[in-house]
């Protein structure tokens, strides 16, 4: 398991989790002829303090994907999955592992509050995802976990809503007592992501803006511009 998660991401300069993630919701190829290994090191080589990989099949993911993330970097890594049970938290502990997501929509509430306590019990960050207030109003133990708004809509494949996430979550997620809320996903402009952790997000997720970006490092450099204090 390759360090502590939250702790990696709200002491860095860029405070941006980097996602490995194989295929779009469409099925369109994302790592641009690019191999694991390269992606890794580009990743690296731009200051991310974590990284993400989707271990989900309908992007192409597979456990294996994290385990060979996991040889290639001692930067924390979050499990990127539909995870459910407590076995698939051991699992992804096995794997390397430092985070695994945690999905409210998805959960009861005591499921929920029973998946996180079984993570933090393996020394695992539980990366609790939400989508709206009654989902952060579920949230167990939140001064442990990273809370991240959801950008995208799980039950129309990874869209975005019409109506944006985001900011006016954001005091909602703070109420659950994290040190660590997140924006995740749909994040494709350097300026619009400057913009959230100026309006007080403490770490952005980007996958398939930074996959899809000519230079990591260019798009990084554009967001450092943009902040107000960075």
């Amino acid at each position: 398991m390759n360090g502590d998660f939250a702790r990696a991401l709200v002491r860095a300069a860029r405070p941006l989790i980097m996602e490995v993630k194989l295929r779009d919701a469409d099925g369109r190829e994302l790592l641009g002829g690019r191999s694991v290994a390269e992606t890794v090191e580009r990743f690296e080589a731009a200051g991310a303090p974590c990284i993400s990989v989707v271990t989900g099949r309908w992007f192409g993911g597979t456990e294996e994907l994290l385990s060979e993330v996991a040889a290639r970097t001692d930067l924390p890594l979050l499990r990127k999955d539909f995870l459910i049970s407590r076995r698939q938290l051991e699992r992804s502990r096995e794997l390397g592992a430092s985070a695994v997501l945690l999905t409210a929509k998805l959960l009861p509430a005591p499921v929920l509050a029973g998946l996180t306590d079984h993570a933090l019990d393996l020394g695992l960050t539980p990366f609790v995802e939400v989508a709206d207030e009654t989902d952060a109003a579920a949230v167990a133990r939140g001064s442990d976990c990273v809370v991240a708004v959801n950008n995208k809509d799980i039950a129309t494949r990874e869209r975005l809503p019409a109506e944006p996430r985001g900011p006016a979550l954001l005091p909602a997620v703070r109420a659950t007592g994290t040190r660590c809320p997140v924006s995740a996903g749909g994040i494709t402009d350097p300026e619009a992501a400057a913009g959230l952790v100026d309006a007080g997000f403490a770490g952005l997720l980007i996958g398939t803006g930074l996959l899809r970006a000519p230079s990591v490092e260019a798009w990084c450099s554009a967001f450092d511009a943009a902040r107000r204090v960075p």
